[in-house]
């Protein structure tokens, strides 16, 4: 690797202070799991790293709200939202899809703001996120936003973030009685990267579906929902017949892209076996225990 320059800042604000908006050689860095290969791998050079690991211990915390609803700190590691009372409580589905999420040693470093923030649409949370209705909290030169987890991704390893904003929260809303699911297919190790994602959440009653969200990663370019197979879902009595329109109408709408894990059509297949288990899972989860 080429010399760099490390700043550890005890501040947000300090922190956007040091970044710099003209200068992609200018990064944040919080566990590093994923921006340390790349920099191995000689894909990024930089001339400064803005450590968060010293940052106000706010942006770590977790806390729920009297509605069930959700605020994660962005520098919270994923071990801790793993274990988290709370995250177990009210949306234990993310749990579930810890258990499959790299490995241990990586969930104690890596954190729940730089999975986000990374833009790799291989991540495993943001798919899940995305189809529990999150959102993330940014700060930046110009003050505070918010950002709809869909809409954080815009291409293959881009963000709607500018270079000199930094997530601080995630927010998720309240579940209620959804009914939610992720799948995850790896051609590797169980806990490989994936070569599909699908995360479904249902608003349903028995197989009865009032509403849908559906989000595809890993086989795309970027994550993303499936707005049409959604459409086919919603107001459906879920059966195989139903299932089978939906596995066609998600394997037609999801722009698949072949790369070492598989050919994009292997992928379109993929997608269509998937969506089917990854609705009856969410189904066969009662409510809040999802």
């Amino acid at each position: 690797m080429t010399p760099f320059e490390l700043v550890e800042p005890t501040s947000l604000k300090r922190a956007i202070g040091l970044l710099d908006a003209d200068d992609p050689s200018v990064r944040p860095i919080a566990g590093g799991t994923a921006l340390m290969l790349m920099m191995k791998a000689g894909f990024f050079r930089p001339t400064r790293l803005v450590s968060l690991r010293k940052v106000d211990k706010s942006v770590s915390g977790i806390r729920a709200g009297v509605d069930g609803s959700l605020v994660i700190g962005a520098m919270a590691p994923l071990s801790v939202v793993e274990r988290s009372p709370e995250v177990v409580r009210h949306a234990p589905v993310i749990v579930h899809a810890m258990r499959r999420l790299a490995n241990a040693r990586v969930r104690n470093v890596a954190t729940i703001g730089g999975s986000l923030a990374h833009g790799d649409p291989h991540m495993d949370l943001p798919p899940l996120l995305i189809a529990l209705g999150a959102s993330v909290a940014v700060t930046g030169p110009c003050g505070e936003r918010t950002i709809k987890l869909e809409d954080l991704y815009t291409g293959y390893y881009e963000t709607a973030l500018e270079r000199n904003e930094l997530i601080f929260e995630l927010r998720l809303p309240s579940q209620g009685k959804r009914r939610s699911a992720y799948l995850k297919c790896t051609t590797g190790s169980a806990d490989d990267w994936p070569a599909l994602g699908v995360a479904v959440s249902l608003d349903a009653d028995e197989r009865w579906v009032r509403s849908a969200t559906v989000v595809v990663s890993a086989a795309v370019e970027r994550t993303a929902r499936l707005i049409r197979t959604e459409s086919v879902l919603a107001g459906a009595t879920i059966d195989a017949a139903v299932l089978r329109r939906a596995g066609d109408a998600a394997a037609e709408e999801a722009e698949t892209v072949g790369d070492v894990r598989g050919s994009a059509a292997y992928k379109r297949e993929l997608i269509r076996v998937c969506l089917a288990r990854a609705v009856g899972q969410a189904l066969a989860a009662d409510g809040a225990d999802h």
